[in-house]
């Protein structure tokens, strides 16, 4: 499988991804690796803290200022239904647009960026429930499994009905 093919750009030599691949940025909540899109991530920040808002679901951090864009940050640990993070030092927000929209997603590191074969990607199987609701897909990289985050699924439900 050949994911890298060279073209020439006004005579320069570019790398460029093919038709058939996808770029992901890799990021572990403790021992799962999970990817989104390369092209819809922005920056990647040390976690400063977020200020909290008022009527959202557990998952919701609260918002961080980032120059003159307020960014609502969700805790993916939470989202997955497995208890809020105790953010370190060491912990990270990996901020992405979706949409016309930026939201920071709260990771414990990112750890890779994995070049796979659209082909790679599988089903997410059946049987829980949140799972399958948040990812697109799991992917088969290096003897490691991705799953492929659905960023519209992560942020939608943030607000508390009331």
């Amino acid at each position: 499988m050949e994911a890298l093919s060279l073209r020439e750009d006004n005579g320069d030599k570019t790398a460029v991804v093919g038709q058939n691949t996808l770029q992901l940025i890799a990021f572990s909540i403790g021992e799962q690796t999970y990817g989104v899109e390369i092209t819809t991530v922005r920056e990647i920040r040390a976690w400063n803290g977020a200020t909290p808002l008022p009527n959202t679901r557990d998952f919701v951090r609260g918002v961080i200022n980032l120059r003159g864009t307020i960014v609502p940050i969700f805790d993916l640990r939470a989202r997955f239904g497995d208890g809020q993070t105790s953010p370190t030092k060491n912990h990270v927000v990996v901020v992405m647009s979706v949409g016309d929209k930026w939201v920071g997603i709260l990771v414990d590191a990112v750890s890779d960026i994995l070049t796979v074969s659209r082909e790679d990607i599988h089903n997410v199987p059946e049987g829980n429930a949140i799972d399958t609701e948040l990812l697109n897909g799991i992917i088969t990289h290096d003897s490691r499994m991705v799953g492929l985050i659905d960023l519209h699924a992560v942020v939608n439900g943030a607000k508390l009905d009331g």
